[in-house]
């Protein structure tokens, strides 16, 4: 089982791995759902995690808010995306939406060209209209991984559509479950889903 704890800070990054987890998503300001850590938070994180065997996913975010980005927003997550990669990162954690609710692909491809690293898609798709489209077009670009809750974040994890997802995705792409997720609960979830991995700040 892959506990994957979405960490904003390095102190808290120390706490998680000493707690068991077993992947890192490396934020700044939780409060605003996550943005882009300092370059330095995420440099000495990663050398703590990969101590521990550790991977570090990083959240290439601008801002909080929503998911659609103007031209200099995109070229500040392409610099910070290459940043993350040279020092010595696992893969980022991005999403891009146009304002029809469908994957930015376009800005998305120029964010991504050239990384070396894994691909993850986090809970923006959340919001995407098609899913079934936008789930295919991540698996042709290569994304390893898909964070959803499933449906709308103040609502309990949507297990039924999780499930529709998993299927869909036919072990071509993971569907990693979050939001809401404890360690309390992720015992159960991981069984039902049938998947061996999960999200959560709460999750060791």
């Amino acid at each position: 089982m892959i506990k994957e704890v979405c960490v904003g800070d390095y102190r808290a990054a120390l706490r998680a791995l000493k707690h068991g987890a077993n992947r890192l998503e490396l934020n700044a300001d939780l409060a605003q759902g996550g943005i882009t850590p300092s370059i330095g938070v995420i440099q000495q994180t990663t050398q703590l995690a990969h101590q521990y065997n550790v991977p570090v996913i990083v959240m290439v975010r601008p801002r909080g808010g929503n998911f659609i980005y103007s031209n200099d927003e995109i070229e500040i997550m392409r610099l910070d995306a290459q940043k993350i990669a040279q020092v010595g990162a696992d893969g980022i954690a991005i999403g891009i939406l146009t304002s029809h609710r469908q994957i930015q692909t376009e800005q998305l491809l120029y964010v991504i060209k050239d990384l070396n690293i894994e691909l993850v898609f986090h809970m923006a798709f959340d919001e995407i209209s098609n899913q079934k489209l936008a789930l295919q077009w991540l698996i042709e670009h290569n994304f390893q991984r898909i964070l959803t809750h499933g449906g709308p974040l103040e609502q309990p994890l949507n297990i039924k559509h999780l499930q529709e997802l998993i299927e869909q995705a036919n072990n071509q792409i993971q569907i990693l479950p979050g939001g809401g997720v404890t360690k309390k609960n992720v015992a159960d979830i991981i069984r039902v889903l049938d998947v061996n991995q999960a999200h959560g700040t709460k999750i060791v």
